[in-house]
């Protein structure tokens, strides 16, 4: 049971943290949310800001800040008790809203959050955990309750939001395709939007390139260890000696992409089985490590062999390697900006189908349509030009999505 002296240090961890918060800039999905559903899950990749989300909401919606509670579930505190223990407490103390922060630090947290949810029910309860949450299956009674969120790491628009360069607001894909040059008159009258958009493939994609500043990619490299050998393991059943080949195809992936995979020799590299190897894929991909796009006629397949793989954003090639190919960079590009909001595959012709329907081909400044020049709704997306013309697109619009 939570001893009074137990609370009040995770309330003053809290109120520290809350103090700390700042409330200058908000991420796109803050405004998304319907904070007024009783149990709320956001999920995200580690870095990309979900504890600063929650912070900030408590900040701006409890003046009184004894109304709420944060917690974070990695700390060495749930070692001598409960998430149950801490909402009972807190209930009956007069709090109204319970704040989670990393729910797969503990095991069988489906049901612990849902006898919460159950026993206190005049207690709201938002939680975060790593985007590899499963919330369906095991937790099919949790998921009738909830509304769920998925938060991805800063757009090109959050970036030169979030650094004080340029405020807009998002835009949808239509109007970028219809719209494109007035958009660009708009950012390019105000900033050099190559200067900054470079920036940004390099280490713009976490928020806390906002005070890593020359540590920016050694944090990312440590970020990503993190991520494979804290992460995954909380969420799925795995051995170290599998861990450790997650973080070897992570580098053949660094070194390579994008690859077309031959998972016979990716088995070879790593010493895996086939089965091993699509299995660590599909887990990196919900871990936000990599970004696996197949053809159209194997969209919808679930745990078959990747057509094509990609790390999950430019900064993390900048950090795994010296090696960066300018192409593979700006598809990458491409794609996260995209599959924010969007079904992205691989056609016949041309780079990617959007939702079924626009045709892209990613490249250069002097790319030209001739590999699509017969495809309906067929688009340029093109690096290392401020202004496009016709279906020609700069390239670092695509970044005004989210």
């Amino acid at each position: 049971m939570l001893q009074e002296i137990q609370f009040r240090q995770l309330q003053n961890d809290y109120l520290r943290r809350v103090s700390e918060t700042t409330q200058t800039h908000k991420r796109y999905l803050y405004n998304q949310i319907n904070w007024g559903a009783r149990l709320i899950c956001i999920r995200g990749a580690r870095g990309t800001g979900k504890t600063t989300m929650l912070l900030q909401y408590i900040k701006e919606h409890y003046p009184d800040l004894s109304k709420a509670l944060y917690i974070s579930l990695d700390s060495f505190s749930f070692q001598l008790f409960t998430l149950y223990d801490v909402a009972e407490y807190a209930y009956t103390h007069g709090i109204e809203a319970l704040f989670v922060d990393e729910v797969h630090y503990v095991q069988n947290w489906g049901q612990m959050l849902k006898n919460v949810f159950d026993s206190f029910t005049g207690l709201k309860i938002v939680y975060t955990g790593s985007s590899m949450l499963q919330l369906d299956e095991a937790q099919t009674d949790l998921s009738r309750r909830q509304t769920v969120y998925d938060l991805q790491g800063f757009s090109f628009r959050e970036y030169l939001l979030f650094k004080g360069l340029y405020k807009h607001e998002a835009v949808d894909l239509e109007y970028v395709l219809q719209h494109h040059t007035t958009l660009a008159n708009e950012i390019a009258s105000a900033i050099k939007p190559l200067m900054y958009f470079n920036e940004y493939l390099r280490q713009g994609y976490y928020p806390f390139t906002l005070e890593a500043q020359q540590d920016y990619l050694r944090r990312l490299e440590q970020l990503m260890l993190l991520i494979i050998y804290q992460d995954i393991p909380r969420v799925e059943d795995i051995s170290l000696q599998t861990l450790q080949k997650a973080q070897k195809l992570l580098m053949i992936m660094a070194m390579q992409v994008p690859l077309e995979p031959n998972i016979s020799i990716l088995c070879r590299e790593i010493g895996a089985t086939r089965d091993i190897v699509i299995k660590l894929l599909y887990l990196m991909q919900k871990a936000g490590l990599l970004m696996l796009v197949n053809k159209e006629s194997n969209s919808y397949k679930t745990l078959s062999r990747p057509d094509k793989i990609y790390l999950n954003n430019g900064n993390q090639m900048y950090a795994l390697t010296n090696m960066v190919n300018e192409g593979t960079l700006r598809e990458t590009f491409f794609v996260n900006q995209l599959r924010q909001a969007h079904q992205v595959v691989l056609p016949v012709h041309g780079d990617y189908l959007v939702d079924n329907d626009y045709t892209f081909e990613v490249g250069g400044a002097s790319k030209s349509f001739d590999q699509i020049k017969d495809v309906p709704n067929s688009y340029l997306a093109l690096d290392e030009i401020e202004y496009g013309a016709g279906n020609s697109i700069p390239l670092y619009l695509f970044g005004f999505l989210y």
